[in-house]
């Protein structure tokens, strides 16, 4: 006898149906997994056998072929275990019927507990698009796949909890949408902290008003990873869309606590410099998500950029121009979004003291060169604020007078993106860093002086068609930030300073 019970796979972010058949047939005892299995999904004979016995059914005697349909897609993890267990239990006629247009997902234990998955967003997500009523879920993912309204989520923790409701001896109730709560853990730390630095702090208000890539550049303690690690406290409030999607890259990558299934806060991602090109991007057999796709949607900071290795920097260019990261790998490809913001810091040399004020560089001139010349002209051509950070004065840091506040800076952060949501409504996007080249213009109106000045900066700094469509785009921002639809010329004179610094080091 053949029975079917339904349940669904990953592929990167992408999730598809999966049909379990099971096939009792006699014979000598058997148990065959087909349909393209991975390690996992072929060892959860063992765990289905052990937790038949362990919760009082008995394991067929015979021949069983369980197959994962489509066939040609191969299947990884132990979310399978549940359907596979229903299947045998159908097939054997241990249990009468499943409900229709119904889905299960689950690891077993050998004594029947259901353990959490990776993946349950999405999967969830696709079960709803294709029409499904209901899904069982591990109880540990319930919140996780709660947040999806118009299906029914029943949480599972033990099998026996399962086949009760299938047998109709007890009741399982779906799980209630409820809001989820932002995390007040992290304890962001504010920028009122911040001696000094008031040009610094104006570059990073723009970059965080229109989600630009950023390059500090100053010498040590001047400030750099402490402005960095409280950009976080004013990025604009993130859309239930925004949410979502990182939400699923989390969930993919099993880095969601049940305690906080939906991601509120911007995601803040600070890898060590030490980091491979496949931590960056992601990597294995069937690619998980690196560091740039769990920043999309936030901020992604490499502190000591030149200290990198040269392949990890270039993974850096493509996709923090795109938005996006394909993996290639004999499997196929997977394509992950990351429209996150890029922010680097570095020394100006290896010293660190390299145009000091007041310390002597002890780099010779040929050690400044190769030590900045490990970050290419087309990654530093990608980062739209080039800032730099001088070293702190004593009056600054003696000063017991606190600086602006996180949040006030946030609310001008939130009202520029409101302008840019409500200009860009429809277009697909959502901040003037991500504007399209047919959108350039439109976006854009600059008033003749400013066209007068951006004329003189094209010519005399030898910009690329890059650079200009970024300077572009930081006068955007500043003018939102101004409340300004025009870009006027002291809009520009602003941006246009923002890219200074690689003809003042690189000399480019």
């Amino acid at each position: 006898m053949v029975a079917a019970v339904k349940s669904l796979g990953l592929f990167g972010m992408n999730a598809y149906e999966v049909e379990v058949e099971a096939d009792l047939s006699s014979g000598l005892p058997r148990f065959d997994v087909v349909g393209l299995p991975d390690t996992a999904v072929k060892e959860s004979r063992d765990r289905v056998n052990s937790a038949l016995k362990n919760v009082g059914y008995e394991f067929p005697n015979g021949r069983v072929t369980i197959n994962l349909a489509p066939a040609d897609v191969r299947k990884t993890g132990p979310s399978y275990d549940l359907a596979i267990f229903l299947g045998i239990l159908l097939s054997s006629g241990q249990l009468s019927s499943l409900p229709e247009k119904t889905a299960f997902l689950g690891e077993l234990s050998l004594s029947g507990e259901v353990r959490s998955v990776t993946g349950v967003l999405p999967m969830v997500l696709h079960a709803r698009e294709k029409g499904y009523q209901a899904v069982f879920v591990p109880a540990a993912n319930a919140a996780e796949a709660g947040i999806v309204d118009r299906i029914d989520v029943f949480p599972v923790a033990h099998i026996r909890e399962l086949l009760n409701f299938l047998t109709g001896a007890a009741e399982l109730a779906p799980v209630s949408s409820s809001n989820p709560k932002r995390r007040e853990d992290l304890c962001t730390p504010d920028f009122s902290e911040v001696k000094g630095q008031q040009s610094a702090r104006r570059a990073l208000e723009i970059a965080a008003a229109g989600g630009h890539n950023a390059l500090m550049i100053g010498p040590p303690g001047s400030g750099k990873s402490m402005l960095a690690k409280r950009l976080p406290s004013i990025l604009p409030d993130m859309t239930f869309e925004e949410s979502i999607e990182a939400t699923k890259i989390h969930s993919v990558a099993g880095l969601l606590s049940p305690e906080y299934p939906l991601i509120l806060n911007r995601p803040f991602r600070a890898p060590h410099h030490t980091i491979s090109p496949a931590g960056l991007s992601g990597g294995g057999s069937v690619p998980k998500p690196g560091e740039i796709s769990l920043a999309h949607q936030g901020v992604l900071f490499l502190d000591e950029l030149p200290e990198l290795s040269r392949a990890a920097l270039e993974v850096l260019r493509q996709p923090s121009e795109d938005g996006t990261v394909t993996i290639s790998r004999a499997n196929g490809s997977l394509t992950y979004p990351c429209s996150m913001m890029l922010i680097a810091a570095m020394n100006p040399c290896a010293c660190g003291y390299f145009g000091h004020p007041s310390r002597a560089c002890t780099c010779s001139p040929q050690r400044v060169s190769q030590y900045l010349s490990r970050i290419s002209g087309p990654l530093l051509d990608r980062l739209d604020l080039h800032i730099e950070v001088a070293p702190v004065e004593f009056d600054s840091l003696s000063s017991k007078a606190p600086g602006e506040s996180s949040a006030s800076v946030r609310a001008r952060v939130n009202r520029a993106r409101q302008f840019q949501a409500a200009r860009y409504e429809g277009k697909g996007v959502f901040c003037n860093a991500r504007l399209t080249p047919g959108l350039l213009a439109e976006a854009c109106p600059v008033s003749d002086a400013g066209k007068q000045l951006l004329r003189q900066a094209f010519d005399r700094m030898g910009l690329s068609a890059r650079a200009y469509d970024r300077i572009l785009k930081v006068a955007r921002t500043i003018a939102d930030l101004d409340e300004s639809e025009v870009i006027e010329q002291r809009h520009l004179a602003e941006a246009v300073q923002y890219r200074s610094l690689d003809r003042k080091y690189w000399q480019r």
